[in-house]
This record gives structure tokens, C-alpha cells and sequence, in this order.
């Protein structure tokens, strides 16, 4: 089982934490979401007859990691709030998974939003996210007195010992 990445959200959709798991002999599925995305508009393909939609695109380049959260938060926004239109207010939503990855998701009270992209064979972390933040989170961060309350301009988490606690879970928990 794999982790690819673990992202932190705060109530302003701000990312406030964000590390990337490449273990060795793996190579990572791209920038986290599904990576066919159209790029040229159907005007161009029909003025020049070409029917390969491959010659009219750029080459893909690989996006910053301040993109890839933006794309992360809005599918998770998207995804969540779909949810919540179709299945009422006490459905939530909790994982996805395409051919590449799967993405998991936990929301606190006051809310923080924790995203997990793991390989497509790793079963639901609810469970482990909400252990990370009860267990990682709080005690290291929340508790913390030198640590900000709020994350303005999207400041984000800077505690070592988080940090470290949190690649320690992943290693021994989640890593195999």
C-alpha cells in the first residue's frame, strides 16, 4: 500500500499543510487528479481537420504543488457538496477512487479538511484520518502555544514534531 500525498485545508480553503510520499522504486500518478484533461478548444480541431486531439495539445507539464492543492480542495469541495445535494445533509462524503488513485477525505467540526491520495488497493482511512488529527494534530499543533490560531494568507503548519509524528504513522502504519 502507498501513500502519494497528504494535504491539510483550513475553514478558509487555505491548504496549510501539504507533504508528498514517494517511496523508492515507486513513481507517483501524476499530480493527484485525473490526468486527461481537455486543453484545446473544438474550433481549433475543426478548422484544421485534424481529427488527433493529441497533436493539439501542449505537452503536459507537471503542476506546482500549490496548484495541485487548489485542484485537490475544489474536486473535495465539488465531490462534497454533490454529495450532500443527492444524499441530504447526513450523507457525507468520504473516498473516491479512479484507475490511478484514491483519494480519502475527513472533515473535523471546525473545519479542517484532511486529504489523504493513496493507491487505488488501500481500503477507507476515515478512521486513520481522524487518528492523525486527534492524535497528530491536536496534540502537536492545536495545543501547541507558539502555533497560530488562524493560517492568514495560507501560513501554514510549521511544527517539527508534527511533522515527524506524522511520517512515523504513515511509515508504520500505512507504508508496506
Amino acid at each position: 500500500m502507498v501513500v502519494y500525498s497528504f494535504y491539510i485545508f483550513d475553514r478558509h480553503a487555505e491548504c496549510i499543510y501539504k507533504r508528498k510520499y514517494l517511496p523508492p522504486g515507486h513513481k507517483a500518478p501524476g499530480s493527484g487528479l485525473p490526468p486527461s484533461r481537455p486543453t484545446s478548444s473544438a474550433g481549433s480541431e475543426a478548422d484544421t481537420g485534424n481529427t488527433n486531439v493529441s497533436e493539439a495539445r501542449p505537452p503536459s507539464k507537471a503542476l506546482s504543488a500549490e496548484d495541485d492543492a487548489k485542484l485537490i480542495f475544489g474536486t473535495v469541495f465539488s465531490l462534497r457538496n454533490m454529495v450532500r445535494k443527492l444524499g441530504g445533509v447526513d450523507d457525507n462524503f468520504v473516498s473516491y477512487r479512479t484507475a490511478h488513485y484514491k483519494l480519502h477525505y475527513y472533515e473535523t467540526p471546525t473545519n479542517l479538511k484532511f486529504v489523504m491520495v493513496t493507491d487505488t488497493k488501500m481500503n477507507n482511512l476515515r478512521i486513520v484520518l481522524h487518528q492523525i488529527y486527534v492524535g497528530l494534530y491536536v496534540e502537536y499543533v492545536v495545543k501547541n502555544p507558539l502555533s497560530p490560531v488562524e493560517h492568514p494568507g495560507g501560513v501554514g503548519v510549521d511544527c517539527e514534531t508534527f511533522e515527524v509524528g506524522l511520517d512515523q504513522f504513515v511509515n508504520s502504519s500505512l507504508q508496506g
